[in-house]
């Protein structure tokens, strides 16, 4: 009886110190990561738009994922599904995280029943719509840096992270592990390609979550900056 007491404690002790070993081996690692570099720092703000909601939606002070879905809304489900499905459901929950949809004035009820197609119930408090003039949607777009231009109907399927600062984020070497070994030069990577499954389940999540590290130690005052900028690295933006 006592041998089984002490075998089933000793089970217990080993179940319950197993996963605070595995993170005390983490932790150290979690500490060591590049942050999001930043590759753009001259990102306009959203002063000159409207909303659907009482509060002007601004990009300051918030981590924003930008999407411009132009004139026709409701053609762009697919890219607009992924994006909520792959990133918003798993980030809604932190602070100051937000996706603001831009499109032109006039596409108002559009939006009111793009938004239904998407929703399925879940919170979407965090998921904003902004209107513009195609100027200003413009020039919000082209303070930007993108691997393509804006449609002439005011869409891509290209999203972007943006910081509290209205930085924009991105990687400035996008090559994989196989492409460096191969000294293959280096390339960026501005925006994430909503129509990719991989680029926005796999890039795009991974990029916000050292976003939302990095912001989560600058509130602990733990965070020791090496991002680097743009200028820093002999690149040739597109």
């Amino acid at each position: 009886m006592e041998t089984s007491k002490i075998k089933r404690n000793l089970v217990l002790g080993i179940l319950f110190f197993l996963p605070v070993v595995f993170l005390l081996m983490l932790y150290p690692s979690s500490h060591n990561y590049d942050p999001l570099d930043i590759v753009d720092d001259k990102v306009s703000d959203l002063e000159l738009f409207t909303s659907n909601s009482n509060t002007n939606i601004l990009l300051k002070d918030h981590i924003t994922i930008i999407s411009f879905l132009g004139n026709e809304p409701e053609n762009q489900l697919i890219a607009a599904s992924n994006l909520k499905e792959l990133v918003y459901d798993n980030f809604l929950g932190f602070k100051k995280f937000q996706v603001v949809v831009v499109l032109p004035k006039g596409s108002e009820s559009k939006a009111e029943q793009f938004h239904k197609e998407i929703n399925n119930m879940g919170d979407m408090r965090f998921w904003h719509y902004v209107f513009g003039e195609p100027n200003d949607i413009k020039n919000v777009f082209n303070s930007l840096k993108s691997e393509e231009p804006l449609g002439d109907d005011l869409f891509t399927d290209h999203v972007f992270i943006i910081d509290k600062d209205l930085k924009q984020r991105g990687r400035l070497d996008d090559r994989t592990d196989k492409e460096k070994e191969q000294n293959d030069c280096a390339y960026t990577l501005f925006s994430y390609d909503c129509i990719e499954i991989y680029d926005i389940k796999n890039k795009m999540s991974d990029d916000l979550r050292i976003l939302l590290t990095e912001y989560r130690q600058k509130r602990k005052g733990n965070f020791n900056s090496t991002s680097r900028r743009a200028e820093d690295l002999n690149v040739e933006y597109k």
